[in-house]
Formats: structure tokens, sequence, C-alpha cells
């Protein structure tokens, strides 16, 4: 729940990229010290390395992160935003730390029934193609409105400045953290940097 005063800001991910899955580390310990509301939003890593031959991710059912994404815009769905920030932290603590290959669709509906989310979200995500269409909308509105090349990607809003990074690992606590966001913060200004 956005909490009053936030600042809202957009957060881009994917959910295999381990450099944002640390910032996203980052950014929630930021925002238990300062009100932000944070968006999250999916951006593909496979697109912007697609190897020439090989079919776009939303061109398969199922593919590294992208399937992934699809789970997650079902979710965002059903249990809105908040339900996309913890089912984040789940997957990515699972990949990241645990060694759990969330990209396998089983192994994924079994995660997220560990964390109490429904496991069939990720066989009804599959069969639903307007979450391929909705994962994709954001990846390209994320390229063209943002000029977005990687992730993480924050944007703040309501001003529209988007920044790359900050590519943080490991992710920064307290005051460092603090003092990381104060500087992103500043960037900001720059849009051109």
């Amino acid at each position: 729940m956005p909490q009053p005063n936030a600042e809202p800001i957009v957060f881009y991910f994917d959910p295999m990229c381990p450099y944002a899955y640390q910032t996203s580390v980052w950014i929630r310990d930021v925002r238990t010290r300062i009100p932000l509301d944070i968006e999250w939003k999916f951006f593909s890593l496979e697109e912007v390395n697609l190897v020439a031959g090989k079919r776009h991710p939303w061109e398969r059912p199922w593919s590294y992160g992208f399937g992934q994404m699809r789970v997650g815009v079902l979710i965002r769905r059903e249990l809105g935003n908040d339900g996309v920030d913890r089912w984040y932290e789940t997957i990515g603590r699972a990949f990241f730390y645990d060694g759990t290959k969330t990209h396998v669709p089983e192994t994924h509906a079994r995660v997220i029934e560990a964390a109490g989310f429904d496991p069939s979200l990720v066989e009804r995500a599959i069969a639903d193609d307007t979450t391929l269409d909705q994962a994709r909308s954001e990846h390209e509105d994320a390229v063209t409105r943002y000029g977005a090349h990687g992730v993480p990607t924050i944007v703040f809003q309501p001003a529209g400045d988007a920044v790359y990074g900050p590519v943080v690992v490991p992710a920064p606590e307290g005051d460092e953290a603090i003092a990381l966001w104060d500087l992103v913060q500043s960037m900001s200004q720059f849009p051109h940097l």
C-alpha cells in the first residue's frame, strides 16, 4: 500500500538479472526509511540481448525470464502491485540465494506456492496470451519512452526522469542505502547523464 506523501517511482526489472535483484533489495531497504511508492514493471534482457535468428521471447510460451514476467503480470492483475513486490522478492531470493531454478515452470509454481501464492498462476499465465502482451508492452514502453537498455532502470515520477541503475552488489543497507538513494535521486536532475 502506498504511504501518504510517498515519492512515486517505477522500477523496471528482469527477474533473472542479479543486478536488478540486488538493487531491489537496496530500494526495499530505502523504502523502510523514507516513503517510496514503488511500481514494479518488466523489462526483457532476453529481448535486448537477442541473438540473430533466435525467436523473440514473446514468440515462445515460456522463456527464461519472460515466462516468469507473465506470472508477474497475472499476479499484478489479481493481487496488485504489492503482490508483484512480494512475488519478485520470493523468486529472487529463491534463484539468487538458494539456487532454485525458478525459470522452470513447475519449479516456479512450487516456489510461489511455498510463499502463499496460488501455484495455478503459472499455468494460467501461460494460457493467457494477454500476459505475454502486457509484459512485452512494458518492455517496449521502457525502451521507447525512457531509452532503457538494461536493468535496473528507475523512473522518478511524475517528471519521468529515468536513471539506469544503480548496479550495487551487495546491496547497501541503513545509512549507506540512504546515501546512495540521495545520490541516485540527484542524478535524476540531469536527464542526459
